[in-house]
């Protein structure tokens, strides 16, 4: 099944609005496949984004890889579950400049409380950084 927001504000039918954070970075509306088990949804790494080099900060990529797996995660959710980031490592591979920066995160495995996702950022079709992410599934309360 593959599902897009045409707004932005839903991240998959019947699931929350989209986090702050996503719009905070410039996430456009995802595609999902959960199916595939795969999301995609681009960022916008901008200027108020660059360290004294000229590149995105590392801080602000981990930032979309935590909310590009996080939010596979979510569209995984029944009703009144969360998600928790337990883990997340990183890895930086080039660096990325002010622009479109597309995320893609993977479901290596979703077990009934502990979820495992491979993220990745690419720039210009190139990739910029990676990372491997464990999520906890949270009951909500009445959940």
């Amino acid at each position: 099944m593959t599902r897009s927001s045409d707004d932005g504000q839903e991240a998959s039918a019947g699931a929350a609005p989209v986090p702050a954070v996503t719009r905070m970075l410039g996430g456009t509306p995802p595609v999902i496949d959960l199916d595939a088990g795969t999301y995609e949804c681009d960022y916008v790494g901008l200027p108020t984004f660059v360290n004294p080099a000229g590149t995105v900060q590392g801080g602000m990529l981990g930032a979309m890889l935590d909310d590009v797996t996080a939010s596979l995660v979510t569209a995984t959710l029944s009703r009144g579950e969360h998600c928790a980031t337990l883990n997340l490592n990183l890895s930086f591979l080039r660096p990325a400049l002010p622009g479109t920066i597309r995320g893609r995160a993977r479901l290596v495995r979703r077990g009934r409380g502990v979820c495992h996702v491979e993220g990745e950022l690419t720039q210009n079709g190139k990739p910029v950084a990676t990372a491997t992410a464990t999520c906890m599934v949270v009951q909500g309360k009445g959940g």
